[in-house]
């Protein structure tokens, strides 16, 4: 017969196995992090700041059509100082409108880009969230199972070793 196994303690076992739930619940929350920032980064890139800069670029543009109708009176009146005054203003205006257009145009080059590039590490991180959420919480049922079945095994007493036969010489030589 094959010696018994010496199973004194599972505690490690049942340790390793609460540690690895709770690892599992806060790798998930962080995820959850992850991917909520990424969401946010996307909204704030594809909305919040493209309707920032096109009612920026539509303010802008008013003003230079205010400033350029400006010029134009100015002009009519013949009055130079007052004239170049409006000349800069309107050029002032035009600086910003051109501004506010590279912003969007910027804007919308980060929209490809973040997507391009965060996309593959969403995914990456989707991958994870679900290794996270089925593979651990089954390896956290069976290291459940394991610790059950080797406390069960190490409660069972071992069978009695046989008492030697009556003739048998002592020390068991033959």
């Amino acid at each position: 017969m094959a010696p018994r196994a010496q199973v004194k303690s599972v505690d490690a076992i049942d340790a390793f196995r609460a540690a690895l739930v709770v690892y599992a619940s806060q790798a998930r929350a962080a995820l959850d992090e992850v991917s909520a920032d990424a969401q946010r980064t996307r909204t704030w890139l594809e909305n919040d700041q493209r309707l920032v800069w096109e009612r920026e670029l539509r303010r802008r543009l008013r003003a230079l059509e205010q400033a350029q109708q400006e010029l134009f009176s100015a002009r009519l009146s013949n009055w130079q100082t007052d004239s170049d005054l409006r000349r800069m203003m309107e050029q002032r205006a035009r600086r910003s409108v051109e501004q506010a257009q590279e912003k969007l145009r910027l804007l919308q080059r980060w929209s490809r880009d973040f997507e391009g590039r965060a996309q593959p590490l969403v995914k990456e991180t989707e991958k994870l969230h679900t290794l996270l959420s089925h593979d651990l919480v089954q390896a956290a049922a069976y290291l459940r199972d394991v610790v059950r079945t080797l406390s069960a095994y190490a409660e069972i007493q071992p069978p009695a070793a046989p008492a030697p036969p009556a003739d048998a010489p002592p020390g068991g030589g033959a």
